[in-house]
C-alpha cells in the first residue's frame, strides 16, 4: 500500500450493500487515501465492521437504533428512519472533519441510500471533494446535487453485488475520488488569496468583467455566479459556508424574479447571506427592470398584453420589462434586505439604465420606472448605508469603475468603520 495522503469518509449501508463497501474501500486504500467508514444501515448487522456504527450515527441524530428499525417497506417507519440517519450521518461527518479526519466524502446507493448520502455530501463546502455512485444518477438529480458541487456516477447496474461491470464503475469512481482528494490535499497547503463574488447576466457582462479585471488587478481572486436563481443560491451559500471575503453584486434580478414570478427566482434569502456574514459589499439593482421567462410562448397572459415591453433574448428565454409599481416595490426589497447588512455595504445606482436593454435607444429605456425604483431605494435605505449616484449606464466604465472603487473603499475599511452618505457622479469624470 502506498503512503496515505487524505482522508476518505465513506458513508452508507453496510447491512445491505456490505460487499460493494468493502470493495471500494479496497481500492481507496490502494490508490493511497485513507477511509473511514461510516454505517448508516437499519435494516441490520454490518457486513463488515465500520469505524463509525450505525448505533453511534442514530446517538447523533438523538435515536436508539433499535427504534429505527423496520420490516414493512412504505412505512412510515422507513421514512422517519432514513431522515434521523441522515441527520445522525451529517453530525458525524461535521465532527470528523473538526478532527481533521475527514478530506472527502464518498458513498453509494440506490433511492434510500442516495437520499442519506447526498444530504450528507450537500452539507459539505464547495470544494471539499465529494462523489456518489447512484442508480438514481441518469435523470433529474436536481433532489441530490442542489447548489453543490457534488459529482454523480451513474452506477449502471444497480449496487447490489459484483460483477465485471459493477467492479469497473466503482473501481473507477474510487480511484476518482483518491485524486480528488489527494488534490486538494495539497492545494490546501498553499496561499490563499481574498475572494469576492461577482454576479451576471448577459445584458450586465460588460460591468462585471470590467469590475473583475479591476478586483483581479488589485490582488483579488474573483468568482462569478449567472443570476439563474441557482447562481445566486450558490453564492450565498458559499458566503454562509465562510468561501467569500467579499461580493460586488452587480446582477440582483433574482429579486425581480422572486417577486413577479419569473423563472430564476433564487429565493427569499437572495441578498441576504452578505449582509449577515458582515463582509464586505457593493449591491447595484443591476438589470432588476428584467422579469425572465422561458421561450416567448411561455409568458403569463397577464403579462403578454400591448403595454408590456417583452424582448426575445434567446430561444429558450424571454424577458418582460416591469412597470413603475413593480419597480417601486422591487426598489422597496432591495434596500430592505440591505438595510440588515451587519458590514460594510453600500448600493450603487446607475442612473442611465440597468442593463444593456437600457442603453440610449434600447427596448427597456423607461425614466418613469427607474425614477420610481430609485425613490423606493433612496427613501428606504437607513441611514449608515452609503449610497453612490452615477449619472451612467450599468455598463459604462465609469461605472464599472466607480463599483470596484468602492468596494476597495469598503475591504480597506472593514473593522474601522467607513463614513456612509449620498455620492453623485456625471459620467465622464
Amino acid at each position: 500500500m502506498a503512503p496515505t495522503t487524505g482522508t476518505v469518509v465513506l458513508v452508507g449501508t453496510l447491512d445491505t450493500k456490505g460487499p460493494e463497501y468493502a470493495f471500494v474501500r479496497d481500492r481507496l486504500d490502494d490508490a493511497g487515501v485513507a477511509v473511514v467508514v461510516v454505517d448508516v444501515g437499519v435494516l441490520g448487522e454490518p457486513a463488515f465492521a465500520p469505524d463509525v456504527t450505525a448505533t453511534e450515527v442514530a446517538h447523533a441524530a438523538g435515536a436508539e437504533i433499535a427504534d429505527l428499525r423496520f420490516t414493512r417497506e412504505g412505512s412510515d417507519t422507513r421514512a422517519v428512519a432514513l431522515a434521523t440517519m441522515e441527520r445522525g450521518a451529517v453530525d458525524v461527518v461535521a465532527r470528523l472533519r473538526a478532527e481533521g479526519r475527514c478530506d472527502g466524502v464518498m458513498g453509494l446507493g440506490g433511492s434510500g441510500g442516495s437520499t442519506v448520502v447526498s444530504a450528507v455530501l450537500r452539507s459539505l463546502p464547495v470544494g471539499v471533494p465529494k462523489l456518489l455512485v447512484s442508480t438514481m444518477a441518469s435523470g433529474n438529480v436536481r433532489n441530490f446535487v442542489g447548489t453543490s458541487d457534488v459529482t454523480l456516477v451513474y452506477s449502471v447496474t444497480d449496487v447490489q453485488g459484483l460483477n465485471r461491470v459493477s467492479r469497473k464503475v466503482l473501481a473507477n469512481a474510487a480511484a476518482a475520488m483518491a485524486g480528488m482528494v489527494r488534490g486538494a490535499v495539497a492545494a490546501a497547503a498553499g496561499p490563499e488569496t481574498p475572494l469576492v463574488a461577482l454576479t451576471m447576466f448577459g445584458i450586465t457582462t460588460p460591468c462585471v468583467q470590467r469590475i473583475q479585471a479591476a478586483l483581479e488587478a488589485a490582488g483579488f481572486e474573483t468568482i462569478v455566479f449567472h443570476a439563474v436563481g441557482s447562481g445566486g443560491q450558490a453564492m450565498e451559500a458559499m458566503i454562509d459556508a465562510g468561501l467569500v471575503d467579499g461580493v460586488v453584486d452587480v446582477t440582483t434580478s433574482e429579486l425581480t424574479d422572486e417577486h413577479c414570478g419569473g423563472i430564476f427566482s433564487a429565493g427569499p434569502d437572495r441578498l441576504t447571506a452578505a449582509g449577515r456574514v458582515g463582509i464586505p459589499q457593493v449591491v447595484v439593482p443591476g438589470a432588476l427592470e428584467v422579469v425572465n421567462f422561458g421561450p416567448r410562448d411561455s409568458v403569463p397572459a397577464h403579462l403578454d398584453v400591448p403595454e408590456r415591453r417583452i424582448v426575445v433574448h434567446n430561444p429558450s428565454v424571454c424577458a418582460v420589462r416591469t412597470n413603475a409599481i413593480e419597480s417601486a416595490e422591487l426598489g422597496r426589497i432591495l434596500a430592505a434586505k440591505v438595510n440588515a447588512a451587519t458590514g460594510p455595504t453600500a448600493v450603487l445606482l446607475p442612473l442611465q439604465g440597468l442593463s444593456k436593454y437600457e442603453a440610449p435607444d434600447g427596448p427597456y429605456v423607461d425614466p418613469e420606472a427607474d425614477a420610481a425604483l430609485f425613490d423606493a431605494i433612496r427613501t428606504t435605505l437607513r441611514p449608515g448605508i452609503e449610497l453612490v449616484e452615477i449619472d451612467a449606464n450599468v455598463n459604462d466604465p465609469v461605472f464599472a469603475d466607480a463599483a470596484a472603487e468602492t468596494f476597495l473603499a469598503l475591504w480597506a475599511g472593514r473593522g474601522a468603520g467607513v463614513t456612509a452618505g449620498t455620492t453623485s457622479m456625471e459620467a465622464g469624470t
